[in-house]
């Protein structure tokens, strides 16, 4: 006899967007809504904005982005780093906490496809998941020059390690460089 998994119809839940309340909001669906209120045009009087879901656009990198309006001022945001700043607790840190999309679709911003993780987490799993030329991590095969590059990236910042012949050299570059970040 087989067992079927249970099948659950997941709430839509909103929440305001942090230093936008009462102006937009977030679901965990990673949808983003306008609010309905009143807005003061430049030229004077007043007109009702009714409230409406918004359509993201690709920034050009895969990723979805809104454009936020506050006292006539725009700004844009990542859908995701929306999403996971109302619904996972994110604190945005820089390059230490990362915001992934579990099944690596930039573009699924659902609450239950993110995941905070470190910068680290997030390198080794994007080389993972990429056509690889090297069996090493940190060393890819630089087809212009023949010869084996090591590459690292230490809080954010991509370090070039230098070329080399032998790919074991290569990797040995990026251990060492790793064990001295790791040793301070």
């Amino acid at each position: 006899m087989s067992r079927l998994k249970p099948f659950f119809i997941m709430e839509e839940i909103w929440k305001d967007i942090e230093g936008y309340e009462n102006l937009y909001q977030i679901s965990n669906f990673g949808r983003v809504k306008s609010l309905s209120r009143k807005i003061k045009p430049y030229a004077g009087g007043f007109y009702y904005s009714k409230e409406k879901i918004m359509q993201g656009s690709d920034n050009g990198k895969g990723y979805i982005v809104v454009s936020l309006f506050k006292k006539g001022k725009r700004k844009d945001f990542k859908i995701h780093q929306l999403v996971a700043i109302a619904f996972l607790n994110h604190i945005p840190c820089g390059m230490s906490a990362v915001i992934d999309h579990i099944d690596e679709n930039k573009k699924n911003n659902r609450a239950d496809n993110l995941q905070i993780i470190s910068n680290r987490d997030n390198c080794i799993k994007y080389r993972l998941t990429q056509k690889k030329t090297s069996k090493y991590t940190g060393v890819h095969w630089d087809k212009k020059r023949n010869k084996w590059v090591a590459q690292i990236i230490i809080n954010g910042k991509r370090k070039n390690l230098g070329r080399f012949i032998n790919e074991k050299d290569a990797s040995n570059a990026y251990q060492e460089k790793l064990n001295l970040f790791l040793n301070k």
